[in-house]
């Protein structure tokens, strides 16, 4: 039974060894050896062989004829190879011969190949960096002619175009590095630009706000004398955009020159009356400032260094010299630095796309105006001379009118203008003290004797006299007044006069202006006139004579008030019968003067009186009296006499006054004499 496996078994590694790759039947071999029938199996194999040689000779046998035939068949092709080798080895060497010129050829053209794609290589090359190299001279071109903007507007386009397309070359790294070298030096270069522009109109407000005052009163008087229309905005529409056109394209901008510093050289002075003060100006550097930076991407910096700038200046231009106030040139000087800076900024806010807005430029202006105000208010306290403040106060409002043609509120400069109303009318009052009590001083209080027509229609020229007995009278004849009365009746006018200048132009109605100058003419009558009067009435060394004279003065100029209401309805067109108007108090202030005349005439005469009573000697026992004779006192004739002699420069006085002058001394004289008699 072991046997029949076992054979069984030999059966099966033998075909598998018959049916396997050599390479696999390693395995199959070790199993055979590694059992105990490796002899058998030996002859097994053996069998197996000569089984197998078998077949192979009977498969030989039945095709050897065939083979044969396929020798013989292969020896005759072999003589036809032979020949045919020759042939071909024949044919190779002439196809070797004739293929040397063709290959040369070939090698030529192989060539030319490769230079014609290194030339197009070449050409591609050059088509971009062509563009570098000649970007790059433009760059180079424009930074030497300083043409800041459209030289960074070449740095962009060759960092960002040009160069990525040209690849990676030496000269294109070195490029490359030097491009934020070239950008700092360009935002360098503006930044400075920009610094020498704020620094020149710092330096130049002065005439550029001259030149837009100059404008504005021109506007003001065509205004006045061509039509009363609204006050047309002054030289905004001017504005230069052509040149923010320019910047903005990448085209034009000139080289550095005296105008870049902020102000052209105007050589023909005929054209300063078409020129608008910001046509002084050369805005180029800030608005090339402004295009660098905003390509930059630094707008916001550049923005904010400008604002601080112009803050800073501002505090610079608002703050006055301390003698301002010492002549006008110093306020104007002031108010053109300040108007020079307003026209700027305006420009710059309406040429500019928001480097100042209206609210920074509104905060500019408040500041200004607070800073204004004080500095005038400081120092027109410290001003004397009406002159001086009435010039001051045209001044102001040319400055105003100025600034409001340029969009400012202005309102608080107005109010402070009638603040500065009450210090000018007491200045005034000052002065006008002064020149009354030179009149007073130089008056000789004595009647004004006229020769000729001419002379007597010369001083009703000045005070409007009217006395039909007067006129009846030849000359030579005496007008009752001193020369006090005319000269007093102009100073008058010319207060009035003086108060109106001031009111001009402060857009004021005419009943407030009515108003002001009936409220200053009532402080001059009772303030300053009626203490002149008190002075040349109370001083020392007054006769009975002058005070007459100011009693018949007083009462002239007390006729002449309403003449002086007229005046001042003709001149503010404001009827005295407007409700709420002011009267003149000139009838009390001229009726005071007159009554302090008449006491101290009074007081006079009474002192003298007592002085001839006190100084009486009376005998009351004399012989005379008891023989029934009376002699009268010597003392008493003079009395008498000196009261007759006094009661002569009395003819001229009113009739009530000329009463009282009479009864009063000898009332006085009577109650001293009772009194005397009552003693002894």
């Amino acid at each position: 039974m072991a046997s029949v496996e076992t054979a069984a078994e030999h059966e099966r590694i033998l075909r598998e060894i018959e049916s396997t790759d050599t390479n696999c039947i390693g395995p199959t071999l070790r199993s055979v050896y590694d059992g105990q029938e490796h002899g058998l199996f030996m002859e097994k194999l053996d069998a197996r062989i000569r089984n197998h040689d078998r077949e192979i000779e009977k498969m030989c046998n039945h095709h050897f004829q065939g083979f044969v035939d396929s020798i013989t068949e292969l020896l005759k092709v072999r003589g036809e190879a032979q020949k045919l080798k020759s042939q071909v080895i024949e044919t190779n060497v002439r196809l070797q011969e004739d293929g040397k010129v063709l290959i040369g050829s070939m090698e030529e053209l192989k060539q030319c190949r490769v230079q014609q794609r290194n030339i197009a290589t070449t050409i591609d090359k050059l088509t971009h960096c062509l563009p570098v190299l000649e970007m790059y001279s433009r760059l180079q071109e424009q930074m030497r002619a300083k043409r800041y903007y459209p030289a960074l507007r070449t740095l962009e386009q060759l960092e960002h175009t040009c160069l990525p397309r040209a690849g990676q070359y030496r000269f294109c790294s070195i490029m490359a590095e030097n491009i934020p070298k070239l950008r700092t030096l360009i935002q360098d270069t503006a930044m400075t630009q920009l610094r020498d522009f704020l620094e020149s109109i710092r330096k130049h407000s002065d005439k550029i706000g001259e030149t837009a005052i100059k404008q504005a009163q021109l506007q003001r008087s065509l205004d006045s004398s061509v039509t009363l229309q609204p006050r047309a905005l002054i030289g905004r529409r001017g504005r230069k955009e052509a040149a923010v056109v320019t910047e903005s394209s990448g085209e034009g901008g000139s080289p550095l020159s005296e105008q870049d510093s902020g102000i052209l050289d105007v050589e023909d002075e005929e054209e300063e009356d078409v020129l608008g003060a910001q046509d002084l100006v050369d805005f180029s550097p800030v608005y090339r400032c402004l295009h660098i930076y905003t390509v930059l991407g630094l707008r916001d910096v550049f923005e904010n260094y400008y604002r601080k700038q112009r803050r800073k200046q501002a505090r610079l231009v608002l703050q006055p010299h301390s003698n301002m106030h010492e002549t006008l040139e110093g306020y104007r000087r002031y108010f053109n630095q300040i108007v020079g800076f307003f026209v700027v900024e305006d420009h710059i806010l309406h040429t500019t796309q928001g480097l100042v807005n209206r609210a920074y430029v509104e905060e500019l202006w408040e500041l200004a105006l607070s800073k204004i105000v004080a500095a005038l208010r400081t120092h027109s306290s410290y001003c004397d001379d009406p002159d001086l403040v009435l010039d001051l106060k045209n001044l102001i409002v040319l400055f105003a009118d100025t600034l409001q043609g340029y969009g400012f509120p202005v309102s608080q400069l107005f109010d402070m203008l009638l603040e500065m109303r009450e210090q000018y009318g007491e200045i005034l009052l000052k002065r006008w003290n002064i020149t009354f009590r030179q009149i007073l001083d130089q008056d000789n209080f004595s009647p004004i004797p006229v020769s000729t027509e001419q002379e007597y229609r010369q001083y009703t020229s000045q005070f409007p006299l009217q006395d039909p007995d007067l006129e009846k009278l030849s000359f030579p004849k005496k007008l009752p007044f001193s020369e006090f009365v005319p000269k007093a009746y102009c100073q008058l006018k010319e207060f009035i006069y003086a108060c109106l200048k001031y009111s001009e132009d402060l857009h004021l109605s005419s009943t407030e202006i009515d108003d002001m100058i009936r409220k200053s003419t009532n402080l001059l009558l009772t303030r300053t006139l009626s203490n002149c009067l008190q002075y040349a009435i109370k001083k020392k060394n007054v006769g009975l004579a002058e005070l007459v004279q100011v009693i018949i003065n007083t009462t002239h100029l007390e006729q002449s008030c309403h003449f002086l209401e007229e005046f001042i309805t003709n001149i503010t067109n404001v009827p005295p019968e407007t409700a709420n108007a002011t009267k003149l108090y000139g009838t009390a202030t001229f009726k005071d003067a007159r009554h302090a005349a008449e006491a101290e005439i009074y007081t006079s005469l009474n002192a003298k009186i007592d002085q001839f009573l006190q100084l009486a000697d009376y005998d009351w026992m004399s012989a005379a009296q008891s023989s029934g004779g009376l002699t009268t006192s010597d003392y008493l004739l003079d009395l008498i006499t000196f009261l007759r002699s006094t009661f002569s420069v009395f003819t001229n006085l009113p009739v009530s006054t000329h009463t009282h002058t009479h009864t009063r001394p000898h009332t006085h004289t009577h109650t001293h004499c009772c009194s005397t008699f009552t003693v002894f």
